[in-house]
């Protein structure tokens, strides 16, 4: 079956299999690869993109669910090779080791940010708490979100 949605602000028509997920569609069919298959069953958010204004784990869509949506992928962030204050969040606290977690918890973090400019950590914590990570430990992630609510304009 053809679907149709916008992916980074780009409308793509992408022919899909009923039990396809929208993880496999993104990376195997449109050559998106920042989200990640770690579980492959949405305990880890290593496959989080912003769906429709919310942070899903893509391992749990159904890709004709996708019709119509609209998807940001870690790949829609970078502007005029600038990358997202989130981004250069992560960077700036050294958020990251393997990396392999890394575009998920971003994708969180911009949601989140976009609803809540200024969180608490028990705010963080609670909307990070889909994301794993088994390298880093998540004191530098706090930071880094502590960091990007402030480029983003909130935390003062």
């Amino acid at each position: 079956m053809k679907i149709t949605f916008t992916v980074n602000n780009e409308n793509v028509e992408v022919d899909v299999k009923p039990n396809e997920t929208l993880l496999d569609v993104l990376r195997d069919k449109l050559f998106l690869t920042g989200a990640k298959e770690g579980c492959g069953n949405g305990e880890c958010g290593a496959c989080t993109v912003i769906y429709n204004g919310r942070p899903v784990n893509s391992c749990l869509i159904l890709a004709p669910e996708a019709d119509g949506s609209v998807i940001e992928t870690v790949e829609g962030l970078t502007k005029d090779n600038k990358l997202h204050p989130v981004q250069e969040a992560f960077v700036e606290a050294n958020a990251f080791q393997c990396g392999y977690c890394t575009p998920g918890f971003i994708m969180s973090t911009k949601a989140m940010l976009e609803k809540i400019p200024n969180p608490t950590k028990e705010v963080i914590v609670e909307r990070l708490a889909g994301n794993l990570c088994r390298c880093t430990g998540y004191t530098v992630i706090l930071d880094a979100v502590k960091i990007a609510a402030q480029k983003m304009g909130g935390a003062k």
